[in-house]
């Protein structure tokens, strides 16, 4: 699986950034007492965490405490420490780091949530209003099926009406999936061979479903992000059935 773009910067920067920034305080270090040369360090290092992620932080606040020590305190270009306040401050300085670093990709990752979370909203009340405003279940389907592709990152999806072929893997109700009665582990072993079955189920009627290609080498999606799948498949299914109701009456 390869690491995201973003991730393989932020370890670039864990690295490059403090040493450089180090290398920049040189002429004015014996102008500038050792705490603040490492606040200075401090702040490249919280700029990394919360530019990446949390190991990328931690490397970040290792980084930075080698650095200052060679190049910031006596003697220089030696990773010797003789004085006891240089000692003191370079561990305070790493200890620092990587407290600031676990905060800041903490916010990272609560903002990452709080933004998916969002997305998963607006869909389901996109997929509502349609059903609500929609004369067809066409329409409906179509855009379900556009939501579990980006959803869930997805190659292609289809739909079958109410057809029940074969024994394909199946997305459950409860976000799990089944490969020949045995539940899959998803986070482990990524998506199964094939298509992926998700049956469209309203009011215990089956309605069709929706046959889910993922990606090749697309990680598994969030098991939030499955149950919402489930959700919008029920929303569908809820539309066509709607649609059977009133032909027959």
């Amino acid at each position: 699986m390869r690491m995201p773009l973003r991730d393989v910067a932020a370890l670039a920067a864990a690295v490059l950034a403090p040493f450089l920034v180090a290398l920049a305080l040189v002429p004015v270090r014996t102008g500038l007492t050792s705490t603040n040369l490492a606040l200075l360090l401090v702040v490249v290092v919280v700029a990394v965490a919360a530019l990446g992620n949390r190991p990328a932080g931690a490397l970040a606040a290792l980084s930075a405490a080698l650095w200052f020590d060679f190049f910031l305190t006596a003697p220089y270009q030696s990773l010797d420490i003789r004085g006891r306040a240089d000692i003191e401050t370079a561990v305070l300085l790493l200890l620092v780091g990587l407290i600031v670093s676990r905060l800041g990709a903490r916010g990272r990752l609560l903002g990452t949530v709080a933004l998916r979370d969002a997305r998963h909203l607006e869909r389901l009340h996109t997929t509502t209003r349609l059903a609500e405003s929609s004369r067809s279940p066409d329409d409906l389907v179509r855009v379900v099926r556009s939501q579990l592709v980006e959803l869930l990152g997805l190659a292609d999806c289809r739909f079958e009406y109410g057809t029940l072929l074969g024994r394909p893997p199946r997305l459950r109700p409860d976000g799990t999936v089944q490969v020949d009665g045995w539940i899959w582990d998803l986070e482990r072993q990524g998506w199964p061979d094939g298509p992926v079955e998700l049956r469209a189920v309203a009011g215990g009627h089956y309605q069709g479903r929706f046959l889910l290609t993922p990606a090749p080498g697309s990680p598994p999606p969030s098991l939030e992000s499955r149950l919402v799948a489930v959700d919008l498949a029920g929303q569908a299914a809820a539309a066509l059935e709607g649609t059977t109701a009133v032909r027959a009456a």
